[in-house]
């Protein structure tokens, strides 16, 4: 009972000296630290944690600190400055974070869908007259305007204007009775 009793003592001793060398420490060395850790963070608040981590570092490691080598404060800002260095290099290790928002898409997206709406699409323009599907191919594939299809085709403007309108009739038709394709064919008409 009295081991225990002393053990007890003994502990409630330790951490009454612990926390009187931590505030030692910070009495004496909190501000030149506080200033340091800020000139190299840039930020009041991070140079803050940093003078928190280290005044732990100094809590878990007393002997450091009186072992006689080298100067107090200068193992102090050592442990500062490799405090800093540690956070910069997990930060420059891990990926950006982006928010989430509506506005922002995923990432990766599954892709079956896109291969669906393909075949889809090429399947109707198989259904297509081949005048129709030239001029559909002319703008909406190779990206070209009227005039460039036009001119590509070998036809007036006005011709591949009214292809174009009449092909995407012909599509929408095709699958008008199709609900689940229907967001397929959301082709646009051509910019008059």
């Amino acid at each position: 009972m009295a081991a225990a009793l002393w053990s007890r003592t003994r502990k409630k001793q330790q951490r009454t000296s612990d926390e009187a060398l931590i505030r030692a420490l910070y009495e004496e060395h909190g501000r030149a630290l506080l200033a340091y850790a800020q000139r190299l963070t840039g930020d009041h608040s991070a140079a803050e944690d940093v003078v928190q981590e280290t005044l732990i570092r100094a809590w878990t490691h007393p002997d450091a600190l009186v072992n006689g080598k080298g100067s107090v404060r200068g193992w102090l800002l050592t442990v500062a400055r490799n405090i800093v260095t540690d956070r910069y290099r997990a930060k420059a290790a891990r990926p950006t974070e982006v928010a989430e928002s509506a506005a922002t898409t995923p990432v990766a997206q599954d892709h079956a869908d896109a291969v669906v709406n393909s075949m889809l699409v090429m399947e109707a323009l198989d259904q297509l007259s081949p005048d129709h599907r030239d001029v559909l191919r002319e703008i909406y594939f190779q990206g070209r305007s009227v005039a460039e299809a036009a001119k590509s085709l070998g036809i007036p403007p006005g011709t591949v204007k009214s292809r174009s309108h009449y092909a995407l009739k012909a599509l929408r038709e095709m699958y008008r009775d199709k609900p689940t394709t229907a967001r397929l064919v959301a082709l646009k008409e051509v910019a008059v």
